[in-house]
């Protein structure tokens, strides 16, 4: 929390934490849960798309809410980087070339999600280009066809003039 007097944050507060909600693009909620003051949290999402990270504090001291500050650090790693390949080979006791294996096999994974996400980005932007082409030619005729019936009354019209000055 912010010290006002002294200007500068403070060691992290017994008791302090915040809860953590993650919702995937469709709003389904992917993780939710209370930390302390310090936690880590993953999740894995089978959704491609905006995800939303909502952190609330639990905080019920009435000066964070009378415009107190509290820091927050946060870093996201997407990917196979957000593995920590160290800890992996220690808690699974593998092998340099095991771990070395398991390395290329989640990059390969992560390989193909990007392929998977592109096709599908790829799919959204055909559907997208279609539609838009066909509102362009169903424009065009409409500007066609108005353009066509304004031709023949401006010509009725013009008959109906002449004929009625009788110069025709």
């Amino acid at each position: 929390m912010w010290d006002k007097q002294k200007e500068v944050f403070l060691p992290s507060t017994p008791g302090l934490g915040m809860h953590v909600e993650v919702k995937d693009p469709d709003g389904k909620v992917v993780l939710s849960r209370q930390y302390g003051s310090e936690g880590r949290f993953t999740f894995t999402s089978h959704t491609p798309g905006e995800h939303q990270i909502c952190l609330h504090s639990n905080s019920t001291r009435m000066a964070l809410f009378a415009g107190g500050k509290l820091r927050v650090h946060l870093d996201i790693q997407v990917g196979e980087h957000a593995n920590n390949y160290p800890e992996i080979a220690a808690k699974d006791k593998l092998t340099e070339l095991q771990l070395r294996a398991r390395q290329l096999l989640d990059q390969v994974e992560q390989i193909q999600k990007e392929q998977d996400y592109q096709r599908y980005r790829e799919e959204r932007f055909r559907l997208t280009s279609e539609s838009t082409n066909q509102r362009v030619l169903w424009w065009s005729i409409a500007q066609t066809v108005i353009l066509i019936l304004t031709g023949i009354w401006q010509m009725r019209h013009l008959k109906s003039f002449f004929e009625a000055k009788k110069l025709v």
